[in-house]
């Protein structure tokens, strides 16, 4: 199941629109406002982000910048009552994906969603927690400034977990990020996990690999 985030203050659409994808088996929190929704942002990995344009509190663009200058990198679907160039071209250098322009219909906007779903933003390109740090153009993991020796199924576990850092990943979805419906075995994940904790926790004193007893696995600088 798709899991995702409406940051819209109109309470009637966003009824109507959490009622629909929910009909169409996607989960869908709800923030009212730009501050809301980065706290939200912050403690969960979503699918997608549907961000209306004008909030209260914090506006879409400021959200959209905040994030990607986290390093979140969650598709964002741009809501906005605008038509104009000169706002779809602000919305683009903030790091959103897509435009929906209001009034939408209800079918589009799930197709458009799906589509999201199937990529992660390419607008962050560092993504970091403490002092471990991946570098996805130069293709490098460092810990306190070394590099370190991490295999390529235990890089696509690090990418995938410092993409929802805090939040936890589920053993599911980990297994999905790395080799789709084709698991080798029940073990599979348990043996890279074991090597990619040895990887960036062995040589130092805080341990930022945590395993989510009956759950997944997280990388957080402390336990939730």
């Amino acid at each position: 199941m798709l899991d995702i985030l409406l940051v819209e203050d109109d309470r009637d659409l966003a009824a109507t629109v959490i009622q629909y994808l929910e009909l169409e088996g996607i989960r869908c929190d709800h923030a009212d406002n730009g501050v809301m929704a980065l706290q939200l942002s912050r403690g969960n990995a979503y699918d997608a982000m549907l961000l209306d344009l004008n909030l209260p509190r914090l506006d879409g663009i400021s959200v959209c910048e905040q994030l990607r200058a986290e390093g979140n990198d969650v598709p964002i679907l741009m809501l906005t009552a605008r038509d104009q160039l000169t706002d779809k071209l602000d919305g683009f250098r903030a790091g959103t994906d897509d435009f929906l322009v209001k009034p939408f219909e209800l079918q589009e906007l799930i197709v458009r969603v799906v589509a999201l779903t199937r990529r992660r933003s390419g607008q962050s390109r560092i993504l970091q927690c403490a002092d471990l740090r991946i570098d996805l153009t130069a293709h490098e993991a460092t810990r306190a400034g070394v590099r370190l020796k991490v295999s390529p199924t235990g890089w696509k576990l690090l990418e995938h977990l410092l993409r929802a850092s805090p939040a936890a990943v589920s053993r599911q979805k980990l297994e999905q990020a790395v080799w789709g419906e084709d698991v080798p075995d029940s073990n599979a994940l348990k043996v890279h996990m074991h090597h990619l904790r040895r990887a960036i926790d062995s040589e130092a004193e805080i341990h930022l690999l945590q395993t989510v007893a009956g759950y997944g696995f997280a990388i957080r600088e402390s336990a939730a």
